[in-house]
């Protein structure tokens, strides 16, 4: 593959951790506000420093789309054609939601494996972005398969 259509799919990828992503900041502040039961505070926390973690990690990859030149997807109608993450599920149990949580993050983790192999030696610094986000969803989603 020449290093144009390298870059191409690199960035393809890039734009779909980038809503991926996005879309589960958007997952994880609604079950922060609406988690409810007896680990309602501890819960309530834990998602809280995810989305904050998320929030962060989105500039992060839309920068990087920048930086290649590339425009950030930035609209809801954008998101919901691109997105691989089931939206947030209504009237859910606070382990259903760990649960649903723990599995957009290993849902993730499969979008940045493709974009780490994408980037490859082409683009050192899109692949250790992919491989620090893949460090990241995976202790959240240790974190969150753990307070089950």
């Amino acid at each position: 593959m020449n290093a144009t259509a390298t870059q191409s799919k690199t960035t393809t990828l890039l734009k779909q951790c980038l809503v991926d992503t996005y879309t589960l900041l958007i997952k994880t502040h609604n079950y922060h506000w609406n988690v409810a039961g007896p680990n309602f505070y501890s819960l309530h926390k834990l998602f809280e420093v995810q989305y904050n973690e998320l929030f962060l990690a989105v500039d992060e990859l839309a920068e990087r789309l920048r930086a290649l030149d590339q425009k950030a997807p930035g609209s809801i109608a954008e998101f919901a054609k691109i997105t691989t993450i089931t939206d947030a599920l209504d009237d859910l149990s606070a382990e259903e939601m760990l649960l649903d949580l723990e599995k957009s993050n290993h849902d993730i983790i499969k979008s940045l494996t493709h974009l780490r192999d994408a980037a490859g030696e082409n683009d050192p610094q899109t692949q250790d972005m992919a491989i620090g986000r893949i460090q990241t969803h995976n202790k959240n989603a240790w974190m969150l398969k753990a307070s089950i």
